[in-house]
């Protein structure tokens, strides 16, 4: 078997516990989750997610997501408003396609 040695890393305490409890959903752990992580780059020689920088719609996007999770509030007052906006704009979309 291979030495091993140990990693040290600085997290946040809520990414941390949210990452754990998402992972052991998975039956993993964190180190699991960074083994698997340092393998794939190993492996391809790469990092195995696309990194890139948001656009302007992106980063507004990100922007008011983060704004409504520290205010806790939500854009629909219900599932069936959320459904309907969605509903709206994949119609609407259809609808502006098959006019051009």
């Amino acid at each position: 078997m291979a030495h091993s040695t140990m990693l040290h890393v600085r997290v946040d305490d809520e990414i941390k516990t949210q990452a754990s409890e998402a992972l052991a959903a998975m039956g993993l752990s964190v180190s699991d989750a960074v083994r698997i992580l340092l393998k794939r780059v190993v492996h391809d020689q790469a990092f195995p997610l696309e990194l890139k920088v948001p656009n302007a719609q992106t980063r507004a996007a990100m922007e008011d997501a983060r704004a409504m999770a520290k205010a806790r509030t939500a854009r629909f007052d219900s599932a069936d408003a959320l459904i309907d906006d969605l509903e709206n704009a994949h119609f609407g979309a259809s609808q502006k396609a098959r006019q051009q």
